[in-house]
């Protein structure tokens, strides 16, 4: 093992470039599994120390972030579980629920999932004001994910969205209520968006609306507390908007509240890379990264489509 940890990059295509551009500019040593012209084409493209056709080929690693579409997960980290290294995988940890309960109870301190919105700045700003308690206890959080473009092909466009809005909610409220009620918002087909609604008895409602045939393209937070309330108004903001008071007061001011603008992706990696010399270990274990994909299914079945 040397000061600049080796990493094995599995799958090199459009988000995978992106991760291994952010490896080797945070230091990283990288080998990448490329099957594919292109995927090679990207892997050389951005620096891959080595590259090879199959994963089998994939040398000895310190751990190893999986790129694959989202209906290989599953298969692929089953094989690299073998490795007994720690592995971070793009969301959502699969797409059906069996096999992220399998891959939970096989590997459930060696799995992490890169939900990228646990390292916004803007969220983990939110997070604070409810971990503090300084607006109060919260009563409502509103989610919006909202565009006109699905480019994740191997899945339905609530698989690629849904999931970002669950690990808001978790790193928020540190909780995922169950589904009250779940409808397909009726912009598009059926798997392309839907509203659904979490809750506990006696704990903040959550609310999250998602949608790929929305014609305008919307990335709101908003968190409603006894004595205020907080939104991220957009993913590239650099401040909050914080209202105080309590809910019916409409006269309450806007605070402009700074936020961190650091790039989430790269945040993540480094918390990856961190963990691989003895660091902490990255946010998103795959027991929470299990219960995202149950909610998930969840959803979809309290909207009547397929799991």
């Amino acid at each position: 093992m040397t000061d600049m940890p080796y990493v094995g990059l599995v799958g090199c295509g459009g988000w995978g470039r992106l991760i291994l551009r952010d490896l080797k500019s945070l230091g990283a040593m990288v080998a990448c599994v490329a099957p594919g012209e292109r995927s090679r084409s990207n892997a050389e493209a951005n620096g891959a120390d080595l590259i090879v056709s199959r994963l089998e080929d994939l040398p000895v690693v310190e751990g190893v972030v999986v790129a694959t579409p989202s209906n290989s997960h599953g298969s692929v980290l089953l094989r690299l579980c073998e490795r007994n290294v720690p592995l971070f995988v793009e969301k959502p940890l699969t797409s059906d629920h069996a096999t992220a309960k399998l891959l939970a109870e096989t590997a459930p301190d060696r799995i992490f999932v890169m939900d990228k919105w646990r390292y916004h700045g803007g969220i983990d700003r939110i997070a604070q004001f409810v971990r503090s308690g300084e607006l109060g206890d919260p009563i409502g959080l509103r989610l919006f994910r909202l565009g006109w473009s699905m480019t994740h092909n191997e899945v339905d466009p609530i698989w690629n969205l849904l999931p970002h809005d669950l690990s808001i909610c978790l790193h928020v409220l540190d909780d995922l209520p169950p589904v009250v009620t779940a409808f397909s918002d009726g912009l598009g087909p059926a798997t392309s968006g839907l509203v659904a609604l979490l809750a506990r008895d006696g704990g903040p409602r959550v609310v999250i609306e998602t949608s790929a045939h929305h014609p305008v393209n919307r990335r709101a937070v908003i968190l409603a507390c006894s004595r205020g309330t907080v939104t991220l108004n957009g993913s590239m903001d650099e401040e909050l908007i914080l209202r105080r008071g309590t809910p019916d007061d409409l006269g309450a001011p806007e605070i402009k509240v700074p936020i961190t603008t650091d790039m989430p992706l790269k945040a993540e990696l480094a918390a990856f890379l961190s963990h691989l010399r003895g660091g902490p270990a990255p946010m998103s274990s795959a027991m929470e990264g299990a219960l995202i994909v149950e909610r998930v299914c969840d959803i979809r079945s309290k909207a009547g489509l397929p799991g």
